[in-house]
C-alpha cells in the first residue's frame, strides 16, 4: 500500500481480521471487513463531491460509528479531518468551520438544528446528514480499491483545543503523530486482540479518541460506542458488553461510583481502567481499589496527541498522585524559565517532545512559535519531579494563585476539598485581598441532599494544607463550567463565582 497513513488502517486490519468486531452501536455490529468496505465507499463518495489531497471534511455529531469512517474515509484521500464539539454554540462552530476552510461537513440527526442554524456565508460545499441520507451517500460510492499515496508527516487530523483559555487553536496532528501516540498506549498499557473498549468519553475529544479508540483498533480488538455518558448506562453496558477496558475524566468515575447499582454491579471483565483531564481524587482511587480495581492515570494534552505521562498499575498505590513517568516514545521534562531542569521536589514547567507531538498550530505560525523552545513543546503545566522521576503536575501555570508572596496552586487545594464526603465538584479560584493581594476561594457543588455548612468545610482543611493555602471563603454552586471533555473552565468560574459576596469568610 502506499498509503502509510490511518486510513489504510481499515484495509490493514481487513486483511488479517475481516471476521472480528471493530464497532459495536446500539447492537449493531461493525466487522473490520465491513468497516474496510464502508470507509472505502464514503472516500469514493467524497472524491465525487470534489474532495482532494489537503481539503478539510469536518464531523459534527455523537459517537457513532460514522465518525470513525468519515475519518478513515478522508485520510484514504490525503484530506484532513476536523472532528466538532457537539456542546458549541452555532457561532463557535462556525468558527471553526470557517477557520479550518472546511470543504463537507458530516452530522449526526441531533445536530441538525444547529447545521440548519449556521449563517449563510458558512463556506461549506457538502453537507450529509447521518441516517438515510448518508447510507444513500455510502450506496452511491465505489468499492474500488483507493490508494493515494499519504505520507506519515502529513497532517491527519485539525483538532481544536478545548478553548479554556481564549480562542480556540487548531492543533495539527499527523498521520505519524496518531499511529506513534497508539504505539505507546500499546506498549505501556498491554493491549490484547481480544480488548472490548466501551467508548463513552466523546471522540471529538483527543483522550477518547486517540488514548483508547484508535488504539484498540490498531490491535483489532472492539470498541463498543456509547453516544453519552450516563453512569447507569455505563454498568450495564460494561455487563451486557463484558468490557475489558474504559477510559473516563475523574467525574465521570465518581458519578458511577456514586450510583446506587455500583455496589453490586458486575465488574469482573474490566482489567484497564484509565483516567485523565484533571487529578484523580485520593477518595475515588479508594473507591475503586476497594472493587479490586486500579486506575492507570495519565496526563497529555492534545498538542501531543495526547499522551505524555503515564503511571501504571505497578505504582498506582505507591506513587498516588503522580501523574507516571514519560510514554516509552515520549520525552518529558520539568524545567525552569530559561529550561534548565528542575531539582526534586522544585517546581517548573511541564515541556515534551516526541514523534507524537504536533508540528503547530493551524494557521498560526506565530502561536506556535511561542509554544516551541529549542524543539520542546511548553505546556504551560506546573509539576514537580520526585527523587525516583516520577511527575506530579501541580496546575496550570496560569491558573496559580500568588498570596502573600506564597504560591498556591489551585489542583492541590482541590484535591483535599474533594475527600470531603459532601462534595462533589469543586474548583479554587483566585480572589482580591487588600492585605495578601490575592487570597483562595473555594466554589463547591454539595453532594444531592446534603447540606454543607462553609466553616466545617474549611475547618475539615486545617492541619492538612498550610494555612495559606486554606480559602478564606466558599461559595456553594449548583454546577460548575466544564468543556465536553470535563474539564474545568476556569475562566467561566472566575467570571460567575469571582465578585460573588463571601458565604463564609472566617477571617
Amino acid at each position: 500500500m502506499r498509503n502509510e497513513g490511518l486510513g489504510s488502517w481499515p484495509a490493514r486490519r481487513a486483511r488479517k481480521t475481516p471476521h472480528r468486531p471493530a464497532l459495536v452501536h446500539d447492537d449493531v455490529t461493525v466487522t473490520y471487513a465491513d468497516l474496510h468496505s464502508r470507509t472505502t465507499r464514503l472516500a469514493h463518495a467524497l472524491r465525487a463531491a470534489g474532495i482532494r489531497r489537503g481539503d478539510r471534511v469536518a464531523y459534527l455529531g455523537p459517537n457513532h460509528p460514522s465518525y470513525l469512517e468519515t475519518l478513515f474515509a478522508t485520510g484514504l484521500l490525503g484530506a484532513v479531518f476536523v472532528p466538532l464539539n457537539i456542546r458549541l454554540a452555532g457561532p463557535e462552530i462556525a468558527y471553526q468551520l470557517a477557520d479550518s476552510g472546511a470543504k463537507a461537513l458530516i452530522h449526526g440527526p441531533s445536530c441538525a438544528g444547529l447545521v440548519a442554524g449556521l449563517p449563510d456565508d458558512t463556506d461549506v460545499r457538502t453537507c450529509v446528514e447521518v441516517g438515510p441520507e448518508y447510507e444513500r451517500t455510502l450506496a452511491a460510492g465505489s468499492t474500488e480499491a483507493i490508494d493515494e499515496p499519504v505520507t506519515p508527516d502529513e497532517t491527519c487530523v485539525i483538532m481544536y483545543t478545548s478553548g479554556t483559555t481564549g480562542r480556540p487553536k487548531g492543533a495539527m496532528l499527523t498521520h505519524a503523530n496518531l499511529t506513534w501516540n497508539a504505539v505507546n498506549v500499546l506498549v505501556d498499557q498491554d493491549l490484547t486482540a481480544d480488548e472490548r473498549a466501551l467508548v463513552s468519553a466523546p471522540l471529538f475529544h483527543t483522550a477518547g479518541l486517540n488514548m483508547l479508540t484508535l488504539p484498540v483498533l490498531l490491535k483489532g480488538g472492539t470498541c463498543v460506542l456509547a453516544e453519552a455518558f450516563d453512569p447507569g448506562a455505563t454498568l450495564d453496558l460494561v455487563e451486557r458488553h463484558a468490557i475489558t477496558f474504559m477510559f473516563g475524566v475523574p467525574a465521570m468515575f465518581d458519578q458511577m461510583a456514586r450510583h446506587p447499582r455500583w455496589a453490586g454491579a458486575d465488574l469482573s471483565s474490566l482489567r484497564i481502567l484509565t483516567c485523565g483531564g484533571s487529578p484523580v481524587p485520593t477518595a475515588l482511587i479508594t473507591a475503586y481499589q476497594a472493587r479490586g480495581l486500579t486506575f492507570l492515570q495519565g496526563y497529555g494534552m492534545t498538542e501531543a496527541a495526547p499522551g505524555t505521562l503515564f503511571l501504571d498499575a505497578e505504582h498506582a498505590v505507591s506513587k498516588a498522585g503522580s501523574a507516571g513517568v514519560p510514554h516509552f516514545f515520549s520525552d518529558v521534562r520539568v524545567v525552569r524559565p530559561d529550561l534548565t531542569p528542575v531539582d526534586a521536589g522544585e517546581t517548573g514547567e511541564i515541556v515534551v517532545r516526541g514523534p507524537h507531538v504536533m508540528p503547530g498550530y493551524w494557521g498560526l505560525p506565530e502561536e506556535t512559535a511561542a509554544v516551541f523552545a529549542d524543539g520542546w513543546f511548553r505546556s504551560g503545566d506546573a509539576a514537580r519531579v520526585d527523587e525516583d522521576g516520577y511527575v506530579y503536575v501541580v496546575d496550570r501555570l496560569k491558573d496559580m494563585i500568588i498570596s502573600g508572596g506564597e504560591n498556591v496552586y489551585p489542583a492541590e487545594i482541590e484535591n483535599a476539598l474533594l475527600a470531603h464526603p459532601d462534595i462533589v465538584e469543586c474548583a479554587v479560584i483566585g480572589v482580591a485581598d487588600e492585605k495578601w493581594g490575592e487570597v483562595p476561594r473555594a466554589v463547591v457543588v454539595p453532594r444531592e441532599g446534603a447540606v454543607l455548612d462553609p466553616g466545617e468545610v474549611l475547618g475539615s482543611l486545617a492541619g492538612r494544607l498550610a494555612r495559606y493555602k486554606i480559602p478564606k471563603s466558599v461559595v456553594i454552586a449548583d454546577e460548575l463550567p466544564r468543556t465536553a471533555s470535563g474539564k474545568l473552565l476556569k475562566p467561566q468560574v472566575r467570571s460567575r463565582f469571582g465578585n460573588q459576596p463571601d458565604v463564609k469568610d472566617p477571617t
